[in-house]
């Protein structure tokens, strides 16, 4: 099914497809969270939130999805997870100082957060496949020997030197695109 299919349901409160969205997709997020930190219920408040903070967003904008509608309700839980742990280390070790964020701020910043993802992967897919291939290794973490081996060049100072010029042409088709002002670190 298409992804504004599921979108319409959220909005709509159609509790039939909700309900398979749960059953399609809630394992794999418990997993993760499980296998990061979390439990049984931090897995079912970050799978609510992702809900409902894509209900909203195509409420208020109707985008589309390029990649599939589970892979893409992951990537939102797994931002909020991040965040969540995030929140938490800065309160474990920084005691003296207790930040109180609301929750509609975080979850403004947890959108925006996953608009700049959004932007950064659009623009991946336009630079050229072997730039593409020499980042993802990259971001991957993939050693630049081991880059080396997968691709045609012949020395990790050439890799070197292609990560830096696909990073740079990446940089430049973010930051010349229109959303990225409104993007920006605040």
């Amino acid at each position: 099914m298409e992804s504004s299919f599921f979108l319409e349901a959220l909005v709509k409160g159609d509790s039939k497809t909700i309900t398979e969205i749960y059953n399609t997709s809630f394992v794999q997020v418990k997993r993760f969270i499980i296998q990061n930190k979390g439990n049984s219920e931090d897995a079912e408040d970050i799978f609510q939130k992702a809900l409902l903070q894509l209900g909203v967003r195509y409420k208020r904008e109707k985008f589309t999805i390029k990649s599939s509608f589970e892979a893409y309700l992951f990537t939102v839980c797994k931002n909020l997870w991040r965040r969540e742990l995030n929140k938490y280390k800065n309160r474990v070790t920084n005691s003296e100082v207790v930040e109180l964020v609301s929750e509609p701020k975080d979850n403004s910043l947890a959108l925006i957060e996953q608009k700049r993802q959004e932007l950064f992967l659009e623009k991946l897919n336009d630079i050229s496949e072997n730039c593409k291939k020499v980042l993802s290794l990259f971001f991957a973490k993939v050693s630049y020997a081991e880059i080396v081996a997968e691709t045609e060049y012949n020395s990790e100072t050439v890799v070197r030197q292609r990560v830096f010029k696909c990073k740079k042409r990446l940089t430049e088709l973010v930051r010349n695109d229109a959303r990225y002002q409104s993007l920006k670190e605040l």
